[in-house]
């Protein structure tokens, strides 16, 4: 049976792209800190920032629908019915669809945007209620699957507090480009990105928290 091996790599690979692409946006994020360089050079790094952005941005969206998947056919979920994981799949590439085209059009469709946090919000309650029920043996999960899911709604939270956090970055970055870089512009911008890169780090203990319960699978 192929079927098995196939989805563990799938979902191996959400923690590499999720994992590699956030230390690759990382890496460009301190290009738009650096006073030598020029503002077109710094814009260059944005968009290669943003586009990097989108590895992580997706793999956090298939991270539930893939390990639903590998649980369900390890036979982790007890009796989930096959129906489940396919409607969450289903939802799931909805969402992919949706956060794909608020990149593509740079946010200017309200409509990506506002389903987008919908279906963000109603994931992280999702994952938030089902870890915590798990736990407290509401539901028959085991405790890896139960953490898994409290650390996936950590991390929609955490993401959700990045953007509030890097929502200030464009004015400065905006006023950079139009008039060139300044002492202003350049503390403007290094504050921003200051304050949410301890954030950004703590995602990043969450995701090897999450990696270490899928290999040590506690039950």
């Amino acid at each position: 049976m192929l079927i098995e091996p196939l989805v563990t790599l799938l979902h191996l690979l959400i923690f590499v792209y999720w994992l590699g692409g956030d230390l690759g946006a990382f890496h460009s994020s301190t290009i738009l800190t650096d006073s030598k360089c020029s503002a077109p050079q710094r814009a260059t790094a944005l968009r290669i920032l943003m586009a990097v952005d989108m590895a992580p941005r997706t793999a956090l969206i298939l991270a539930l629908p893939t390990g639903l998947t590998l649980a369900f056919v390890k036979g982790w979920l007890g009796a989930m019915p096959g129906v489940a994981v396919a409607a969450t799949w289903a939802i799931g590439l909805v969402w992919l669809a949706l956060a794909w085209g608020v990149h593509a059009t740079h946010g200017k469709v309200a409509l990506y945007k506002q389903a987008d946090m919908v279906i963000r919000w109603s994931a992280l309650l999702i994952c938030a209620g089902m870890g915590l029920a798990g736990l407290a043996g509401l539901l028959t999960l085991p405790l890896f699957i139960a953490g898994k899911l409290l650390i996936l709604a950590g991390a929609i939270s955490l993401g959700l507090l990045i953007r509030v956090l890097l929502r200030p970055l464009m004015a400065p970055f905006a006023q950079m480009m139009a008039s060139g870089a300044t002492p202003e512009t350049d503390a403007a911008i290094k504050g921003v990105l200051a304050r949410s890169r301890p954030v950004v780090m703590l995602l990043w203990l969450l995701l090897l928290g999450a990696a270490f319960l899928g290999l040590a699978t506690p039950t």
